[in-house]
């Protein structure tokens, strides 16, 4: 295989994880359950769709959106990705009120300082009726520190979406239970052993983590089943009519 069809096919199993991602993916298990929740309340954004906080945008084949723009923070290093098709001071969007027909917002509001704040922009955005669909962890360990400042509970996200002017139509857990401790298992063992090089990274997740994926994934499909200790919230919320409060 090509080195840039290797590229590729690493890149996929990053956030679209098939068998192969049990053995290439650290973090096989969150992905792979962020993917198959968020498919089904993707699916109906074909309007005019913002993805805010976009990072490298691993979800937007998913949208079938008339149009697609990705947002993010405005610092050196968004730029020089070079992915995102809009830039923000992390207080105003740079969009018009009430233009957006649909919003995604994938892992990004544990690291927003002020939540309301950023709640409430995204509800200015949004036409009345308009869908967000957000994703937020619950068990992580802190990740792109010092920039990691939340963890939300599904009762706590409600409120806090209810309170900013959105009606939550679904609420999922996503990988609940022995799973989930899976899930941090490999995780932490990846920053353990992690390096600059992806080669040496390859090597290890190959030899140290997937054994870990393999073994502890068959064993978490042995035992009962939980909901209350999960990694991820996926909601889709609907905004209401009513201002949000100031």
């Amino acid at each position: 295989m090509k080195p840039s069809k290797l590229r590729a096919r690493w890149w996929r199993e990053q956030y679209e994880p098939t068998w192969l991602g049990l053995l290439i993916n650290p973090f096989y298990f969150a992905r792979r359950g962020l993917r198959r929740e968020l498919g089904p309340l993707l699916a109906p954004l074909t309007g005019d769709v913002l993805d805010v906080g976009c990072g490298c945008q691993p979800y937007r084949a998913l949208m079938p959106a008339a149009r697609y723009r990705g947002l993010d923070v405005d610092n050196p290093f968004t730029r020089a990705v070079g992915v995102a098709d809009l830039f923000y001071d992390g207080t105003t969007f740079p969009v018009p009120a009430a233009s957006c027909d649909g919003i995604l917002c994938s892992q990004v509001l544990e690291h927003v300082f002020t939540p309301e704040a950023f709640l409430q922009e995204i509800h200015r955005v949004l036409r009345p009726g308009g869908c967000l669909v957000l994703t937020v962890p619950l068990a992580w360990d802190e990740h792109e520190q010092p920039h990691d400042f939340a963890r939300y509970t599904s009762f706590g996200l409600r409120a806090l979406l209810e309170r900013n002017g959105f009606e939550v139509t679904v609420q999922h857990k996503s990988v609940a239970g022995p799973l989930a401790v899976v899930q941090l298992a490999s995780g932490c063992l990846y920053k353990l052993v992690v390096t600059r090089s992806k080669w040496c990274n390859l090597v290890t997740q190959v030899a140290l983590i997937a054994p870990v994926n393999l073994l502890g994934g068959f064993v978490a499909l042995l035992l009962p089943r939980q909901g209350d200790f999960y990694l991820d919230n996926v909601v889709l919320a609907r905004k209401r009519a009513e201002r949000p409060p100031s």
